[in-house]
């Protein structure tokens, strides 16, 4: 490998760790702001519902941890 490869590979790794925290970070952003409209009787969830939002955001770990791989 030459120097120029080396470098391209290692601006490639960093851009990637850099555009896949600022999409996180805008959909964290966009459901932050959905949420915040809400009153407190609706922002109040039943133990179901609560188990199930607490469970895709397991999924949606997994699912980025599956995707640096």
């Amino acid at each position: 490998m030459n120097a120029n490869q080396i470098i391209n590979m290692v601006i490639r790794m960093v851009m990637r760790r850099v555009l896949r925290s600022g999409v996180d970070a805008g959909i964290n952003a966009v459901g932050n702001r959905m949420n915040r409209g809400k009153s407190s009787a609706e922002g109040t969830q039943s133990p179901d519902t609560a188990e199930t939002t607490k469970r895709a955001k397991q999924t949606m770990r997994v699912a980025r941890k599956i995707g640096r791989m």
